[in-house]
């Protein structure tokens, strides 16, 4: 099989002729720069500076010899704007506090802090607030809270919409040329569109806004889930509408150029148990993901994504109901997220896209060994009549240990043999 075949098989429940792997195509499935410069130097690559294209949480980009040393089957493309709100272009040399040098835009722009914290600023503008912070023993920048103080009697959902306008007629220019470069490779494309996510605590702080309006405290946008719930409605109610229109133009633009839309990055899990009840998501999320997922598969062949970390077992009923097809990233150490119990009651109806390996312990502290057997269980398991991406729980961090990667990729290719 082709990867695009490779990856159309397990989407659609078939038994492909091996495992499909992702690494780097998504935020939320990629490699930490220096993980990515480690690889570049296993496999004994081109020497050169990796490049960050995601800053936030410091994704390096896996160019194309690398995805060819993983076997990579699934192809990117890059948001338009990093979550700091600038462009990736004209590519700069910048240290971490220990010296290890990468690539990053012309529009990063950090200050240190008098900590030694790095601080970094929203559209590349110093003379704005910073909103990210690296601290020096750090790896990826935390968002800075910027909340205004909030006055319930003037509340207004359009604060909390100004970063979900209509696409503007540049963002439309880059994804036609990104869409035509992913589909040139061969591999089945994800692409991530934006204004489809229903309060990812990633974008609620909106690090990519120099002076943000609305509830943009985390534990604060939390609590108005539950006391404002009339206030988040009209939000997502506003935020499907435009959703939808810029959805029914990027069809035309790219629609046959994309297989896999990333819709939504809303964790609804902690390590123990969901955020909220099954009928909170089911009142306050479904109808909106539902309207969004019914248009896509009404009128394109994409089928969708999404990312919610946690022990999110009870919500995956509705979740499927909601029409997603794909779930990641998949975490299995979670309260009742055993791979055994998941493959068998939901293996037919979604598929899972992450789960290959924990990134939280097995990866991070067991030994290249414990990395092995775990791999091959979780590949055995999850693999069965397709409806699986190997992919790892989550990012791969930088402080990760090389052999435990390695380990990983060689259990991956014994599985595949």
């Amino acid at each position: 099989m082709t990867s695009f075949e490779r990856v159309l098989a397990s989407l659609n429940h078939r038994q492909p002729d091996k495992v499909p792997v992702d690494f780097g195509s998504t935020g939320v499935t990629g490699l930490h720069v220096r993980i990515v410069a480690a690889l570049r130097d296993f496999f004994g690559l081109e020497k050169k500076l990796v490049k960050a294209f995601e800053p936030y949480q410091m994704l390096g980009l896996i160019e194309a010899d690398l995805q060819e040393a993983l076997g990579v089957d699934i192809e990117g493309i890059p948001a338009y704007e990093t979550l700091f709100g600038f462009p990736n272009e004209n590519w700069k040399p910048w240290k971490f506090h220990d010296g290890f040098t990468i690539l990053v835009s012309e529009h990063f722009v950090t200050t240190q802090d008098v900590d030694g914290s790095y601080l970094i600023y929203p559209q590349g503008d110093a003379g704005a607030p910073p909103s990210g912070r690296m601290p020096v023993d750090g790896f990826f920048f935390d968002s800075i809270i910027r909340q205004e103080p909030i006055d319930e009697n003037n509340l207004d959902p359009e604060d909390n919409l100004e970063e979900f306008g209509q696409v503007e007629e540049k963002t439309f220019t880059y994804f036609e040329a990104e869409a035509a470069r992913a589909r040139a490779t061969g591999r089945t494309v994800i692409a991530g569109f934006g204004g489809t996510g229903l309060g990812d605590i990633a974008l609620v702080p909106a690090p990519f806004l120099k002076y943000p309006k609305g509830i943009r405290d985390i534990q604060e946008w939390y609590i108005s889930t539950h006391t404002r719930q009339d206030y988040i409605h009209r939000i997502f109610e506003k935020q499907t509408e435009i959703a939808l229109q810029n959805l029914e133009v990027m069809n035309t633009k790219v629609g046959e150029h994309v297989d896999i839309v990333f819709m939504c990055g809303t964790d609804f899990g902690t390590q123990t148990s969901t955020f909220c009840s099954e009928g909170t998501f089911r009142s306050l999320y479904m109808p909106y993901y539902k309207s969004m997922n019914d248009w896509i598969h009404a009128n394109t062949r994409w089928k969708t994504f999404k990312h919610s970390c946690g022990a999110v077992e009870p919500l995956i009923p509705a979740l499927i109901e909601s029409g997603f097809d794909i779930f990641n990233p998949v975490q299995v150490s979670a309260t009742g997220m055993d791979p055994d119990y998941l493959k068998k009651e939901y293996g037919k109806d979604i598929v899972f896209w992450g789960g290959g390996v924990d990134t939280q312990h097995t990866l991070m502290f067991g030994t290249p060994d414990e990395v092995r057997k775990q791999v091959l269980r979780h590949c055995e398991i999850f693999s069965r009549n397709g409806g699986f991406i190997f992919n790892t729980v989550h990012n791969i961090q930088g402080n990760v240990p090389v052999e435990n990667v390695t380990a990983m990729l060689e259990a991956l290719k014994e599985f595949s043999s």
